[in-house]
């Protein structure tokens, strides 16, 4: 996967974990951050290696 398919990737997850948030589904949106913040770090480590 090139580095626009990550970034795209990424932002959908944040977006999705707001929406999923301002809807009262806390779990969800919850779990959509992590999953963005740890696809976003993976991301720029890889970028400086």
């Amino acid at each position: 996967m090139n580095t626009l398919n990550k970034d795209i990737f990424t932002g959908l997850m944040f977006v999705s974990g707001l929406f999923g948030f301002i809807s009262g589904e806390f779990i969800i949106s919850s779990t959509l951050f992590a999953s963005a913040a740890i696809s976003s770090n993976i991301n720029l480590n890889s970028n400086q290696s």
